[in-house]
C-alpha cells in the first residue's frame, strides 16, 4: 500500500508562520543587537535566513545568521543516515549573545542536543533558545522549543517532511503516513 501524504502547511502558511515566529522572537528577546540566529543543516539554515529577513523587515535591524553542522556531535550516528558534513559558518564569537538555534522539525531532541554541544564550541552564549517550524512530539530528551511554528502530534511511524525553496524548489510541510 503506498504512503499517504497529507499537506500540513502550504507555502503561504509557512510564510505566515515565519512572520509570526519572527514577531515572537522580537517580542521576547529584548536587545535585538545581541541575537544571533544559527540554523541547523539542512533545512534549518534557510529557515534561519527567512526569520532574519522578517526580523529586519519588522524592526529595521540586521540579525547575524550562522549555519551549523551537527554531524560529529550526534550520539546516534549508528541510527541515522550518513551524509557529507557541511561547513559550519558562525559569523562571530557567540560569547554573551542570545543564540537562537533554528531547525525545521523537532522530534526526539537528539539533533538539538548535538546542536547545543556544537554551539558551545563558538563561545559561551548568554542564552540559547530554540525555534522550530514543526514540533511533532516524542521527545527522548528534556528539550522544549521556545518558539514553535506548528505543534503536530504524530505517530512514531509517521514522517514529517519540510520543503524549502532554497533546497527543494518549493515550500511546504507534509505528513507522510506509511
Amino acid at each position: 500500500m503506498p504512503a499517504k501524504v497529507v499537506e500540513i502547511l502550504s507555502a503561504d502558511e509557512i510564510r505566515r508562520t515565519i512572520t509570526r515566529l519572527a514577531s515572537e522572537i522580537v517580542e521576547r528577546s529584548g536587545d535585538l543587537s545581541e541575537i544571533v540566529l544559527v540554523g541547523i543543516y539542512t533545512r534549518g539554515v534557510p529557515l534561519a535566513y527567512q526569520l532574519a529577513q522578517q526580523i529586519e523587515m519588522l524592526e529595521n535591524i540586521s540579525v547575524p545568521v550562522g549555519a551549523i553542522d551537527i554531524t560529529f556531535y550526534r550520539d546516534d550516528l549508528d541510527r541515522v543516515p550518513t551524509r557529507t558534513p557541511a561547513k559550519t559558518k558562525i559569523p562571530l564569537d557567540l560569547t554573551g549573545k542570545t543564540v537562537i538555534v533554528v531547525d525545521d522539525v523537532i522530534y526526539k531532541g537528539r539533533t538539538v542536543r548535538a546542536a547545543l554541544n556544537a554551539v558551545i564550541e563558538y563561545g559561551r552564549p548568554e542564552a540559547i533558545r530554540l525555534a522550530v517550524l514543526v514540533d511533532r512530539g516524542h521527545r527522548e530528551l528534556p528539550i522544549h522549543p521556545d518558539f514553535i511554528g506548528k505543534s503536530l502530534p504524530t505517530a512514531k511511524e509517521e514522517q514529517v517532511k519540510v520543503y524549502t525553496q532554497d533546497i527543494d524548489d518549493k515550500d511546504g510541510v507534509e505528513l507522510i503516513r506509511n
